[in-house]
């Protein structure tokens, strides 16, 4: 193959014909495992009109946030009164809705009443607030519109969220309107509370989704028409697809810098996956395997910096901190996550013999660089957030901007290629980046937005039941005593919790959620405020690989064809270091490079670096001692005692250094003696 032949594409990219038939399998996937794929079919001027009201939204939530002066009540009403449009529009009643253009009847019913509650409420804004309340709760109407405002919403959630968080939000309303009723209260207060109220429905989750997370979904939307998703792919290609189960390494490295920016677990694993497993497969590795690297990579792409699915720019929010200061303490954990992972997959690879990918396969990385381009609106983005000079969401528009702008570029650069392929009779097709692709990123932007600002919305109900009810106290004062006062015990409370509310939930809610009621518990149990919010959020995340859920798994399963619940294991076992690193951060918060000098921060990396190979070892129970393609069995002492000695490494220490070098160098140098004894004299 000539040098001109090796474009910056994907290796084995399937014929026209074929690409039909992927997407269409792609589709399924996500329409079975990811409700926000789970939508209606429109077509025709129906498909038009509902594209100009999505992409109307993202323009409307750009002017909001950036320009206009709105009352608060009047801002967020307004903001999830036409989310409830948007959304019964979109989503179905019950998944394998095929019907093309077709709505029926009753979500007509259901769209117009649950707007108009939150419309209610938003042009009556003024008056209300002006209003006694023994006047409003005696109001027909007012109290009307707040019942049908939270049962549309429920109702919305079940359909583009799920139920897992639904159910849970029953939990806590059973229980206040429980409360009310034993106190003698009026129940319609309850409705006072949760629909009108700055701590109900209106509170942190769906002010920080409205003020911010709306535009960095947008700019994901336009992101992602520059084409960056495949860039990542193939630059992970060309870094690592030589080595010894190269696609697998590719899956990593390109799962972990599209995930950070897609802010979706699932959406990474089937997206990526649909042509990274097909490679870790041919190439040898199994089924269940190849599922499990892809979904672990893809949720681990969520707590990456500098994005972190944009959960960084709301951390940094939440916490009063600089942004700078998030994605610095964010590095090590992160590297650690992926860096399991690489070892284990590497591991694998070594234990099975494979080999990576031919030269021919391969992109040429010099062919990659003439499009590093893409990352302008990455590096813009990060540049003017850390710079602190404009607030997040005028930064996030301002990345907007940039990705237009990148658009053109890429244009130049294409056409460039275009005619350089026509004089040498290549084959070549239009990628270009046209007008129109602007209104679709509005569009997917638009549609982005509305599980997640739901989602929210469910979240800020469950934050107004802990209030009103007093249930937040009761539930810290309730773990703090059944933990006995000992801080581990508190934290693997706290990790079930994270992890029943973060299933299937996207990044960004997920996060909202997590800081709204599952950090204020860490924090009065003693871990500083930092450690407990990252804590928290990665439980939250790895929800989506944890069994019997594990809903990233099981997207990854129906593209490799292999069981769910081992693939869910397997996805468990590769993402450990997620499971152990929140204990030792929120233990030590010195991982999260807290108070920590510039010697403690290199003997931290180099011995947790050691640990996490100490784990992986005693995980796969194949070492770098091994000879390649060994079936020789390790022992399960030394596999025990290698975890030990690692996760001894991990956590910050000098006694615990010492001994996890010992530990993890004895093992090491036993297999390593072991594997000169068995190789046959020459």
């Amino acid at each position: 193959m000539s040098k001109k032949d090796n474009k910056p594409t994907l290796p084995q990219v399937p014929a026209a014909e074929e690409k039909g038939h992927v997407a269409a399998d792609v589709n399924a996937i996500m329409r079975k495992y990811d409700r926000e794929s789970n939508t209606r079919i429109w077509e025709g001027a129906p498909k038009i009109v509902v594209g100009v009201v999505l992409a109307a939204f993202s323009l409307y939530c750009i002017y909001v946030t950036l320009f206009a002066n709105f009352l608060e009540q009047v801002r967020l009403s307004s903001f999830m009164g036409l989310v409830v449009i948007m959304g019964y529009l979109i989503y179905p009643a019950r998944k394998g809705h095929v019907r093309v253009n077709h709505m029926p009847w009753y979500d007509i019913l259901l769209m117009l009443a649950g707007a108009a509650a939150f419309f209610y409420f938003t042009f009556n804004a003024h008056t209300l607030l002006n209003t006694g309340l023994k006047a409003k709760l005696q109001d027909p109407v007012y109290l009307a519109a707040g019942i049908v405002g939270l049962l549309v919403l429920c109702e919305l959630c079940r359909r583009s969220v799920g139920l897992p968080i639904l159910c849970v939000a029953g939990v806590f309303l059973a229980y206040t309107v429980y409360w009310y009723v034993k106190d003698g209260k009026m129940l319609a207060k309850i409705v006072h509370e949760l629909f009108y109220n700055e701590n109900g429905l209106f509170s942190t989750p769906v002010n920080v989704c409205s003020k911010y997370i709306v535009v960095f979904i947008i700019f994901g939307a336009f992101l992602e028409k520059t084409g960056i998703s495949e860039f990542f792919i193939a630059m992970a290609n060309g870094l690592t697809g030589r080595y010894a189960g190269g696609p697998a390494k590719v899956a990593v490295v390109s799962s972990a810098l599209c995930g950070m920016v897609s802010g979706s677990s699932v959406g990474n694993t089937v997206t990526t996956g649909s042509i990274t497993i097909p490679m870790m497969k041919k190439t040898g590795y199994d089924k269940n395997f190849s599922g499990a690297v892809e979904a672990a990579a893809s949720t681990g792409g969520q707590i990456m910096p500098p994005i972190m699915g944009a959960a960084a720019f709301l951390m940094a929010d939440y916490l009063g901190v600089p942004y700078s200061d998030i994605i610095v303490r964010a590095i090590l954990p992160a590297c650690l996550y992926f860096l399991g992972v690489f070892l284990s997959v590497h591991l694998e690879a070594k234990r099975l013999g494979l080999r990576g990918l031919t030269r021919d396969q391969l992109p040429v990385l010099k062919e990659l660089l003439k499009e590093s381009y893409l990352l302008l609106p990455l590096a813009v983005l990060v540049y003017l957030v850390c710079s602190q000079t404009f607030t997040m969401q005028f930064s996030a528009a301002i990345s907007i901007l940039a990705t237009i702008a990148v658009g053109v570029i890429s244009n130049i650069h294409r056409n460039l290629r275009h005619g350089k392929a026509l004089k040498t009779g290549e084959g070549t097709h239009d990628q270009r980046f046209r007008p129109v692709h602007v209104f679709e990123a509005l569009e997917n932007g638009g549609k982005g937005c509305i599980s997640v600002a739901v989602a929210c919305g469910i979240a800020g109900i469950i934050c107004g039941c802990l209030t009103v009810t007093g249930l937040a106290s009761t539930v810290i004062n309730a773990i703090v005593t059944v933990s006995q006062g000992k801080l581990f015990l508190g934290l693997l409370l706290t990790m079930i919790c994270c992890i029943i509310l973060g299933m299937g939930i996207p990044t960004t809610a997920t996060y909202c959620i997590m800081a709204s009621t599952c950090a204020p518990i860490l924090i009065q149990m003693g871990v500083p405020m930092i450690a407990a919010h990252f804590f928290v959020f990665y439980y939250g995340i790895v929800a989506d690989i944890t069994p019997p859920v594990a809903l990233a798994a099981y997207a990854g399963s129906a593209i490799s064809g292999g069981s769910p619940m081992k693939t869910g294991v397997n996805a468990t076992r590769l993402a450990i270091a997620g499971f152990i690193i929140p204990f030792i951060f929120a233990l030590s918060p010195n991982m999260l490079l807290i108070n920590a000098a510039w010697y403690d921060v290199v003997l931290i990396t180099v011995t947790s670096i050691i640990g996490m190979y100490g784990v992986t070892f005693g995980l796969s129970g194949f070492s770098v001692f091994e000879k390649t393609g060994s079936a020789r069995i390790v022992g399960y002492i030394q596999r025990a005692v290698s975890i030990a000695g690692g996760l001894m490494l991990i956590y910050p220490g000098i006694v615990t250094d010492v001994i996890g070098i010992l530990l993890v160098g004895g093992v090491m140098l036993w297999r390593k003696m072991s594997g000169r004894k068995a190789a046959p004299a020459v």
